[in-house]
């Protein structure tokens, strides 16, 4: 009997023994554990962050006819100022090239502000503006960080005093444009289409890059085109749309309202143009057809021919 109580006190203090290095190789809870990544290393940034948000419009129509738009989903704030008046399609015979030459304006001296200190003051915030037209219409803008957004609304509607130096810098600034689109083919042919679509002698037929216009002529398109009655300020980045409008409308209350008259509609006859150019070496073809009235439905329209292939 006492052999079998040695076996059975030997077989208790095996399975103790296996017991306890069985525990001992089972994973411990350290003091870490109890506390969360955030807790323990602050300032880590999330492993979860925040889901994308869908953006949400707001659209306000200011007393002096400035329609104010802003989004709250993006990162950065790209601030644009447009006028549906002022692109090549509003110009009188006299006045053309008023279009190209006043967008090389952009951000001269005015409203009491040299050029130079324009731009220092998109610089020092941290912001890089830009300057855009067509026969539809001119852009005006900057893209900066979203709590400068408002603060250099103000620049973007300067009274241009049409300085001579600043003339003639634009005048030169034209003249290259105008020189680089003369040599591309794209260039030609869009120019070929509008006059071949709505006659050569009309306003939208006629050539957008066209020579400089004199100082009068510019002077007398900026007056009509640049007012901020019709114009669109867009705004990406905001997150209090009535703050954001609020600052405009103050910033723009010294702005030139303008009459707010659009261009005439244009007239679309259709038509074809040839152009003789024999040192390019080969034909090239474009097709132009009259769009839908429609903004969207447009845009619709030329997705699908750029997924074709067009």
């Amino acid at each position: 009997q006492e052999p079998t109580m040695a076996s059975s006190l030997t077989r208790t203090a095996l399975r103790a023994a296996a017991s306890r290095r069985a525990a001992g190789s089972a994973p411990k809870r350290e003091f870490s554990a109890l506390l969360s990544v955030a807790d323990e290393f602050p300032g880590v940034p999330s492993t979860t962050p925040t889901p994308a948000k869908a953006s949400s419009p707001s659209v306000t129509t200011l007393p002096n006819g400035l329609t104010v738009v802003s989004e709250d989903a993006a990162t950065t704030s790209t601030v644009t100022l447009t006028f549906p008046g002022a692109g090549s399609s509003s110009e009188s015979l006299d006045e053309q090239g008023a279009a190209l030459t006043n967008k090389c304006l952009a951000f001269k001296s005015g409203s009491g502000l040299s050029s130079l200190l324009i731009l220092r003051n998109f610089e020092d915030d941290g912001a890089t503006p830009f300057a855009s037209a067509d026969r539809y219409g001119a852009t005006v803008g900057y893209t900066a960080a979203p709590d400068m957004a408002a603060r250099l609304v103000p620049l973007l509607a300067t009274s241009c005093t049409f300085e001579p130096w600043d003339v003639k810098e634009a005048a030169t600034i034209a003249s290259e444009e105008v020189k680089a689109a003369s040599t591309s083919v794209p260039s030609v042919l869009t120019e070929q289409l509008y006059g071949a679509a709505y006659g050569a002698q009309t306003a939208m037929g006629r050539p957008y890059y066209s020579d400089p216009a004199a100082v009068p002529a510019l002077k007398s398109f900026r007056s009509k085109a640049y007012g901020i009655n019709g114009a669109v300020l867009s705004a990406t980045g905001i997150a209090d749309h009535g703050a954001f409008v609020r600052e405009v409308q103050e910033g723009l209350s010294e702005a030139a309202v303008g009459g707010g008259a659009a261009a005439e509609a244009a007239t679309y006859l259709g038509g074809e143009a040839r152009i003789s150019a024999p040192s390019v070496g080969e034909a090239h073809v474009a097709l132009a057809f009259e769009g839908p009235k429609s903004t969207a439905l447009l845009n619709v329209v030329k997705q699908c021919l750029e997924i074709g292939g067009a």
